[in-house]
């Protein structure tokens, strides 16, 4: 299983984020990340801690880890 596709000129990219516990935190990390040039769209779910990410390229991980910082959560890698 990877944890990127590419489907008609987007790239959906699963991460794993710890510390989600409600809807607050899901919007908080949604917010962050969306902020990330390209995001098309953002899609947490703080029950399994996975955020599925589309956005029109690869996104750079790095930046992926400092939105969900800046959001209190920390980034534990693809799923």
């Amino acid at each position: 299983m990877t944890a990127q596709t590419d489907t008609q000129g987007s790239v959906t990219t699963v991460y794993k984020v710890s510390g989600m516990s409600c809807g607050h935190c899901e919007g908080a990390v949604s917010g962050e990340i969306s902020e990330i040039a390209g995001v098309d769209s953002v899609q947490a779910v703080a029950s399994t801690g996975v955020v599925t990410v589309v956005s029109e390229a690869p996104l750079d991980d790095e930046a992926v880890r400092a939105a969900v910082d800046e959001a209190g959560f920390e980034l534990v890698g693809r799923a």
